[in-house]
């Protein structure tokens, strides 16, 4: 499990910089997680042999169609149960971290029912 969830924060932190970077490289995600470059390293041979991400000759970090699907995924539930959070009056900062925590644990059956029915979208046809 750890090693799955280290590997979607990657992909997750990847997919959030390529928001606000022109590129990214693993010193932008090594500073953004407060990790080593070596550990970065590590960690992107590992997603480059899963065929998550690719990586140019200039270093520059892509996530490939499988990455981006896990990484939005991963996103998407991210934001979803911080919001939620908030809205319960919980601190946004301790929201966040909450929401780091539920994103990697939840199957995609249980995230949908909680995401229907906190829309209000359960029970409706």
């Amino acid at each position: 499990m750890k090693g799955n969830e280290s590997a979607e924060n990657y992909l997750e932190t990847i997919l959030i910089l390529g928001k606000s970077h022109p590129v990214v490289r693993s010193v932008d995600i090594a500073e953004e997680l407060g990790f080593k470059k070596s550990s970065v390293s590590v960690a992107m041979k590992n997603l480059r042999e899963k065929k998550q991400i690719t990586v140019t000759r200039e270093g520059f970090i892509y996530l490939t169609d499988t990455g981006r699907q896990i990484a939005e995924m991963i996103y998407e539930r991210h934001e979803f149960f911080t919001q939620w959070l908030i809205s319960l009056g919980v601190n946004p900062d301790t929201a966040a971290q909450d929401a780091c925590k539920i994103e990697h644990v939840l199957s995609p059956e249980s995230f949908a029912a909680v995401k229907k029915y906190v829309t209000g979208t359960a029970g409706k046809a």
